[in-house]
């Protein structure tokens, strides 16, 4: 183990020299990976499903009209479109096409990537939309008449860079952006906002708050529900911890009394509150709702929404005109209730609806300013989804049906439980051909998917591309539920972070083991997959589990801890791993790091490291380096560096499917 890093100089995300050595990797993996018979066939089977036009398109509504952004085969960078309710009823809706990117972004010529829009409320007649140049996570921002369908001449415009911004009313926005010197944090991140009027200069817009370079992140925004508008401004002091402020008709931020690692935010004449850790007398991971001016006076006093026990959590709310649609997890499990307001603080609840085992269920969507109409999305591993759309207290009705992209016959899913080096018990589901789950029916390739970080929580999904690529295809596919997600609550987060982290890689171990034991599958079949803090669990399985495994892919990967906070974004992560630059924290991240435990004297499987050159959340030096290191000490390792594509390593479909056929097919010829 060394802190010495002689491959500084691929962190030069251009550097003449790095991008050779990109080409030169690049050309190896392609060999060894896209020319071989059946690549291609693999490619267009995943392309096919991306694509695909009889997929789902969900919408968010604003106001009359039901949004969607599309992509396909003649759409591959996209469209932004709307439709009517009624419209969206029919098998084949019209669609009112606001925007095409791929148009854009020929007549420009900029391969732009669609970052979203906020449109503007109560009107929603303009909307701020967001442009990312090959899928970085900095864009520039252009105002957009929904009207005309036209960007606004000399209307709102920002340039590239990690931006917020936000409505006021039809005049002024909220606006945290790149100014020039002193206008960003060390995360890159904005640190001030600013009150930004139409027709003057951004330079000249009032800064109404500010925070320190060494915070992450300050943020502005208006809350116009009619009756309830309030402004407000936070603080994000890393990842896990911020301070939520209401501004004053005088400009003055006051500061809410909630503790700053959890969550919060305003509806209506309620403060909503997630805590982290324990207050007032209220479990961690509980829901919260107090009268937001009685708060503000003084009183402590909440409704408790959610409060949970050793095996459920909180896994989402949503807020319909008149009611709370509250979702929970029991042992992953999902389960859905509708919570409406009573007199005093009492609150009603009853069931929205039953959900399969093994299924998972979430709002996709509500109107929470008009009426009480909710968006409800249903599938399984096996089963695609179901789109229901209801008004509480009214009937529900199926508004669209996924087909089924891959044959699933004579496959099931089970849910089994792992125990970890410390005794947890870890969840974990498996998929694929039934005879999988019986004694004596032999080992198969086992794919092994894991995260474990940040809060992220994996519940049962239909996945046309892992049924495609490797269910269809004889495999069994697993995800593991460890530590460092959300699955039981704070609890199962706050285990994984920090020092804690390696119990994220025992558990991920465990459930190897497990799967082993059961005989499901041996460690020369056993494949592990993950990407970007998973990416990080991927190298903590090839250099302290290698034995388990018969390949691993890592994707957009952490790997070196040591200067994690020294590249793009990373200094916003030291809530989750610590601050390498303190010393108390160093030695617990030299552990941890993938990149300083690489040894020549252990064998480790074969290995795949994806990246992006425009990944501006995860540099792609981590994957670099380590590829790099590898090589030095003689291991088997492959490396596909993506041009473009930010984060998700790819800006379009036909990008994704090469990049899954790519990863597939390292993982066919090493378990297959």
């Amino acid at each position: 183990m060394t802190d010495d890093d002689s491959y500084l100089w691929l962190e030069e995300v251009e550097g003449a020299d790095a991008l050779g050595w990109v080409a030169e990797r690049n050309a190896q993996t392609l060999d060894a990976l896209a020319r071989g018979p059946g690549f291609d066939a693999l490619r267009r089977e995943v392309l096919e499903v991306l694509d695909a036009s009889d997929r789902i398109p969900y919408t968010v509504r604003r106001g009359a009209f039901l949004y969607d952004f599309w992509q396909d085969a003649a759409h591959p960078k996209g469209v932004w479109r709307r439709t009517t309710l009624e419209q969206y009823r029919k098998d084949a809706p019209e669609w009112e096409l606001l925007l095409d990117v791929d148009a854009l972004g020929a007549g420009e010529g900029v391969e732009w990537v669609w970052a979203g829009a906020r449109v503007r409320r109560p009107d929603w007649g303009r909307a701020l939309v967001s442009l990312s140049r090959e899928g970085s996570d900095a864009i520039v921002v252009r105002e957009f008449d929904l009207g005309t369908r036209e960007f606004v001449q000399g209307g709102f415009a920002v340039g590239e860079a990690k931006t917020s911004i936000d409505w006021i009313d039809a005049d002024h926005v909220y606006v945290g952006t790149d100014t020039g010197p002193g206008s960003l944090t060390e995360a890159g991140y904005p640190r001030t906002v600013r009150r930004w009027r139409r027709g003057t200069a951004l330079a000249d817009a009032e800064v109404v708050f500010e925070v320190a370079t060494g915070d992450v992140a300050a943020a502005g925004w208006r809350d116009p529900t009619p009756g309830f508008e309030r402004d407000f401004v936070s603080r994000a002091r890393d990842f896990w911890h911020d301070e939520l402020f209401l501004l004053a008709d005088d400009g003055t931020p006051r500061r809410v009394d909630v503790p700053d690692d959890a969550g919060k935010y305003a509806w209506k004449q309620w403060l909503v509150v997630t805590p982290e850790s324990p207050w007032l007398g209220y479990p961690a991971g509980s829901l919260l709702a107090f009268d937001f001016e009685a708060f503000l006076a003084g009183d402590r006093t909440a409704s408790v929404l959610f409060a949970p026990d050793g095996r459920t959590a909180l896994a989402g709310h949503s807020w319909t005109r008149h009611h709370l649609v509250l979702e929970t997890l029991v042992d992953v499990a999902t389960r859905i209730e509708i919570l409406t307001p009573g007199p005093g603080r009492e609150w009603a609840r009853r069931p929205l609806a039953d959900v399969a085992p093994l299924s998972s269920a979430g709002v996709t969507d509500t109107d929470p300013e008009v009426c009480d109409e909710y968006f409800l999305d249903v599938d399984s591993f096996l089963r695609p989804s179901t789109l229901y759309r209801g008004e509480i207290g009214g009937p529900t009705e199926i508004l669209k049906r996924a087909p089924a992209h891959f044959d699933a016959t004579g496959m099931a899913a089970r849910q089994y439980f792992a125990t970890s080096a410390d005794g947890t018990r870890v969840p974990y589901f498996v998929v694929g051909p039934d005879t999988a789950h019986d004694a004596g029916s032999g080992p198969r390739p086992v794919l092994l998917y894991g995260y474990g970080g940040f809060r992220d929580l994996r519940t049962p999904s239909y996945d046309p591309v892992t049924g495609r690529a490797w269910l269809a295809r004889g495999g069994t596919y697993a995800v593991a539920n460890i530590r460092g997600g959300a699955e039981y609550g704070p609890a199962w987060h706050r285990a994984a972070l920090g020092a804690g982290r390696p119990r994220a890689f025992e558990d991920f171990a465990a459930v190897a083991r497990d799967l082993i034991d059961r005989g499901l599958t041996t460690p020369e079949r056993l494949g592990a997959v993950g990407a970007s803090n998973g990416g990080l669990l991927m190298g903590a399985m090839l250099t302290r589990y290698p034995e388990l495994f018969g390949a691993i892919v890592a994707k957009v990967p952490l790997l070196d801890m040591l200067r994690f906070h020294k590249l793009p974004a990373g200094a916003s992560w030291t809530g989750e791993y610590g601050d390498p630059d303190d010393e108390a924290d160093r030695p617990h991240l030299r552990d941890i790091s993938p990149y300083h435990r690489l040894t020549a004297g252990r064998p480790y499987p074969p290995l795949l490291l994806m990246t992006s050159t425009r990944d501006d959340r995860v540099h792609p030096a981590h994957a670099r380096k380590t590829a790099a290191r590898l090589r030095e000490l003689g291991h088997r390792v492959l490396f596909y560096e993506n041009t473009g594509g930010g984060h998700g390593g790819a800006t379009d479909n036909a990008q994704a499917a090469f990049n899954h056929a790519l990863a597939h097919t390292f993982l066919w010829q090493h378990l297959g």
